[in-house]
């Protein structure tokens, strides 16, 4: 289990910002020694796990994680079935679409197509964000049953990522009651103060939340009107969606 676990902090390490990796950096971010780390990351090379530079001796995420990532991705069966109505979406709005399912206490992009637009927001795929801020996030705590919302709830150390982000509960769980209600979700600078969201939910066969579609771009564009527009159409969408996951309850 130790040994899971420090691999897994090794993995964790890699980021857009940080895709390599010298031995002494990985040793100091997951708190190990730096002959203990050496090892580590010499036998997930073996592996095909990693890769190393031969000129910097840096290590990289190898092919093995491409190929994992590949299989996730296609047989998450809700990605696949939503994408031609993410495509027609996307079209549509010309917008930043996104996909995300929850992971924990935490929602995760499995899916986005950008905004063909200079001026964009850009949801990177992979990246994982917490439940309280932003549309999608409202969306999931929303329609979960509700002792798993109270359950999230109780556990969330609410941070403000934004001047905007709601950090107070009682706050929140009035915005989740008007979600309810109106079955989608906005959202103004919660997450990225630039940025601005509005999300709708997609159930399985049997009634549950399974993942939440956005479009967001930037808060300039979304204007009252652009908004308004978008409503229906990301309703429509998650409605879809929701059908062809074999969902027959009323949307």
């Amino acid at each position: 289990m130790q040994t899971i676990e420090r691999v897994n902090a090794i993995l964790d390490c890699f980021t857009l910002e940080r895709p390599e990796l010298g031995v002494r950096e990985a040793a100091r971010l997951i708190g190990l020694s730096t002959s203990t780390t050496g090892r580590m990351l010499a036998a997930m090379k073996e592996l095909g796990i990693l890769t190393q530079n031969p000129t910097t001796h840096t290590y990289a995420l190898g092919g093995k994680v491409l190929k994992w990532a590949g299989v996730y991705s296609e047989t998450l069966d809700v990605r696949a079935r939503s994408m031609p109505m993410l495509e027609e979406l996307h079209r549509s709005t010309q917008e930043t679409i996104s996909l995300y399912v929850m992971e924990g206490n935490e929602r995760v992009c499995v899916e986005r197509l950008e905004s063909p637009q200079n001026v964009r927001i850009v949801a990177r795929v992979g990246r994982r964000l917490p439940l309280y801020a932003g549309s999608a996030g409202k969306v999931f705590l929303a329609f979960l049953p509700e002792a798993r919302r109270d359950e999230i709830i109780r556990h969330t150390d609410f941070k403000p990522l934004t001047s905007n982000t709601i950090v107070d509960e009682h706050a929140l769980r009035d915005e989740l009651t008007k979600i309810r209600r109106q079955g989608y979700s906005l959202s103004r600078g919660e997450w990225l103060s630039d940025a601005a969201g509005v999300a709708a939910p997609i159930f399985d066969q049997s009634g549950l939340i399974v993942a939440a579609v956005t479009i967001s771009g930037p808060a300039q564009r979304f204007t009252e009107e652009k908004v308004n527009q978008y409503i229906p159409e990301i309703l429509h969408v998650g409605e879809q969606i929701s059908r062809y996951l074999g969902y027959l309850g009323r949307y």
